[in-house]
C-alpha cells in the first residue's frame, strides 16, 4: 500500500530479509526510486513492477542494506547511489553523492544529508523538509550503533545541527528498520541519548 507524501510523490514501503530491514520505493512522474535494496531481490522486483528503476540510493555500506544492490541494479539498469565517503563498502556505485547534492526521481527532489557516525558516509534524504529517510542513522529511540565514544558525539552533533535543529516536529522519519516516528516525538530525548552513550 502506497503513502502520499505531497507533492506527486509516493512511497511503498517493505521489510526484507532476516534482520527487517526496511526498503522505500517513490515514485514521481512516472519514475521510480528505491531507497536500500537490502534483501530479497524477489520481493524488490515484484515491488518495482514493470515500471523500470531510475535509481538505488544506498543510505551506508553496512551489508544488510544491499544484499540485493547487484541483482536489482543488474535487473533494471537504474544508477547506484551511495555517499562518497561509503562507496569502497558498496558493491556497485555508479555515482557519488556530498551533503548538499540533490537526488531526483520523475521531477520531484531529495536532499542529501551527510550524518557521521553510524559509519563515515551514511546519508538521510529529506523530501520538502517534511519527510526523512534516515538509515540507521535515526530510530525511535535513538541513533544506530556507534564504534566510539567519538563517534557517539559525531553522530548527536550531526543529528542536533542537520536533523533537529533544522526541521520541525511535525517532520516524519523513517528508518532502515522497524516503525516510523517524528521528530517531535523523539526531541525531547535528545539530552538523554546524548547522556548515555553508544
Amino acid at each position: 500500500m502506497s503513502t502520499d507524501l505531497g507533492g506527486g510523490l509516493t512511497m511503498t514501503k517493505v521489510s526484507v530479509g532476516p534482520m527487517d530491514n526496511n526498503a522505500y520505493l517513490l515514485e514521481h512522474g512516472g519514475e521510480r526510486l528505491l531507497i536500500d535494496a537490502a534483501n530479497d531481490a524477489g520481493t524488490l522486483q515484484d515491488l518495482i513492477g514493470s515500471g523500470g528503476l531510475r535509481a538505488v540510493v544506498t543510505t551506508h555500506r553496512h551489508q544488510d542494506h544491499w544484499q540485493a544492490l547487484e541483482e536489482i541494479t543488474l535487473a533494471t539498469g537504474a544508477e547506484s547511489l551511495a555517499h562518497v565517503d561509503d562507496a569502497e563498502g558498496i558493491p556497485v556505485v555508479t555515482r557519488t553523492l556530498r551533503d548538499g547534492d540533490v537526488v531526483e526521481v520523475g521531477g520531484a527532489t531529495l536532499d542529501v544529508i551527510h550524518i557521521v557516525g553510524h559509519t563515515p558516509g551514511s546519508i538521510v534524504l529529506s523530501y520538502q523538509g517534511k519527510h526523512l529517510f534516515t538509515g540507521d542513522s535515526l530510530f525511535p529511540g535513538g541513533h544506530g550503533k556507534t564504534a566510539t565514544p567519538r563517534n557517539h558525539e559525531e553522530i548527536m552533533d550531526d543529528l542536533e545541527s542537520k536533523i533537529f535543529g533544522r526541521f520541525g516536529d511535525d517532520t516524519i522519519f523513517y528508518p532502515g528498520h522497524g516503525k516510523d516516528s517524528t521528530l517531535g516525538a523523539e526531541r525531547p530525548q535528545l539530552a538523554e541519548w546524548r547522556a548515555r552513550g553508544w
